[in-house]
């Protein structure tokens, strides 16, 4: 268990809860439809700082932490999107949630699109934010751009990268816009790396990416699914991780999909922008299923 303090937001809970064994943390917000928010890596619940607030006007706004990560547990097993997917579901359930919107980021958005899928009754609208699709093919443009993510090779081959290097220099390198991350907001998200758990946990979660998750998307896991669940990709167009190609290029796979580009922003959009991704978001889970009409197109 961490002992680290939690930082303070004015309007947060926080709970512990157990879920099949993980204790996870959780910080809640806001009263009204239950809207979950998934973070992604090297973050945790702090990631969404400054969208609680104006999400819990409307909202009740969940916000837990993935295992490995933040305050939850850091288990010796489990560091795949599925598993991820199944920790949120048990967390819900004994949160007393039936149906809920989705907002994931990266490993969060990874989570996010298999609980859309497995649980279309329980999610009621998905957001997707910088996130790789489960969809994509191994075409020559996909494999030219995953030579950007050399991180997924470096966290996967050991515990001094994951645990010092790699997280200080993505919270540094992938937002574009200019003191987006202040430094004492840096060390927020570091200080979790001081804990050899979650560095293993940090491990854990790349090695199982590049020698399972990705072989076995790239084969066609999810050849046969349709993503029934109205879903809104928003890609910052200047992600130096995913260009937004990576987050679309859904094919026929999806019934009602938005794909929205930030512009001038990299691959942390709710610290970079989080006035303009607050309006997309409230905008979109406001808004009436769109009819299928082919793949849209980036906007």
């Amino acid at each position: 268990m961490s002992t680290r303090p939690l930082p303070h937001l004015d309007g947060v809970e926080h709970r512990f809860v157990d879920v099949d064994g993980l204790r996870m943390h959780v910080a809640l917000a806001g009263r009204g439809e239950p809207l979950v928010l998934l973070h992604g890596w090297p973050q945790h619940w702090w990631q969404w700082r400054h969208l609680i607030g104006p999400l819990a006007e409307h909202h009740r706004v969940i916000c837990p932490d993935l295992r490995g990560l933040g305050w939850t547990a850091a288990p010796p097993d489990g560091y795949s999107p599925a598993a991820m997917a199944d920790d949120v579901i048990g967390l819900l359930d004994r949160l007393g949630v039936p149906a809920f919107a989705l907002i994931g980021h990266d490993w969060g958005g990874a989570a996010g699109y298999v609980l859309a899928l497995r649980h279309p009754g329980r999610v009621t609208r998905l957001i997707a934010i910088n996130t790789a699709n489960p969809f994509l093919r191994p075409t020559p443009r996909v494999l030219v751009d995953g030579t950007r993510l050399w991180h997924i090779v470096a966290n996967a081959a050991g515990r001094r990268p994951a645990g010092s290097v790699i997280p200080r220099w993505a919270l540094r390198h992938w937002a574009t816009r200019p003191g987006a991350l202040s430094p004492e907001d840096r060390l927020v998200f570091l200080a979790q790396f001081c804990e050899p758990a979650r560095v293993r946990a940090t491990v854990r979660y790349y090695r199982n990416l590049l020698l399972r998750e990705i072989p076995s998307l790239l084969a066609g896991r999810y050849r046969w699914a349709r993503l029934t669940v109205p879903t809104l990709v928003l890609s910052g167009d200047r992600d130096p991780l995913l260009p937004p190609g990576q987050m679309s290029g859904f094919g026929g796979h999806a019934t009602d999909l938005r794909v929205e580009l930030l512009e001038g922003v990299g691959h942390f959009p709710a610290t970079e922008d989080p006035a303009e991704v607050v309006r997309r978001i409230l905008r979109f889970l406001a808004a009436r299923p769109l009819p299928w009409a082919g793949e849209p197109s980036l906007k």
